[in-house]
C-alpha cells in the first residue's frame, strides 16, 4: 500500500501512514493494514507518523484506528500525529484512552519527523 511507506530521517528509521486527504472508508481501511507492517518490526523499535491532513472520519474509521493502534502497541516506540484540526476532540481523546497510548500532535510532518528522530 503506497499509504504505508519506511523512510529515513535523521538517519531514523521512520513508518509513515498517509492519512491526508482520505475519504472515512479510506482511513478505516489503511488502519485496518497498519497492523501487518508494524508488527513485522522488533518489539519497541517503531517511530511512526501519521498525517490526517484533511482526512475524513466516522465512526467505523474511529474504530479501525483504535484496533490497530492496541494492536501494534507493543512494536511502538514513538508515535507523532499530524494533521489532526479535522478528527473531533471526542474521536481523538476516544483512540487515545482506548489504546492507552500517548499521541502527540504536531502542527507540520517536519516538527514530528524532528520529534520522532530526536
Amino acid at each position: 500500500m503506497d499509504r504505508i511507506k519506511f523512510l529515513t530521517h535523521g538517519g531514523k528509521k521512520i513508518l509513515l501512514v498517509d492519512f491526508s486527504h482520505c475519504t472515512a472508508a479510506e482511513v478505516a481501511a489503511i488502519s485496518s493494514t497498519l497492523p501487518s507492517y508494524v508488527t513485522e518490526e522488533p518489539p519497541n523499535s517503531v517511530l511512526l507518523l501519521a498525517d490526517f491532513t484533511d482526512a475524513q472520519f466516522s465512526r467505523d474509521a474511529v474504530e479501525e484506528i483504535k484496533k490497530a493502534a492496541v494492536f501494534h502497541r507493543p512494536h511502538l516506540r514513538r508515535s507523532a500525529w499530524v494533521g489532526t484540526e479535522s478528527l473531533p476532540n471526542a474521536y481523538y481523546k476516544s483512540i487515545k484512552d482506548f489504546s492507552l497510548r500517548e499521541l502527540p500532535t504536531f502542527k507540520s510532518r517536519d516538527e514530528a519527523l524532528e520529534y520522532l528522530a530526536a
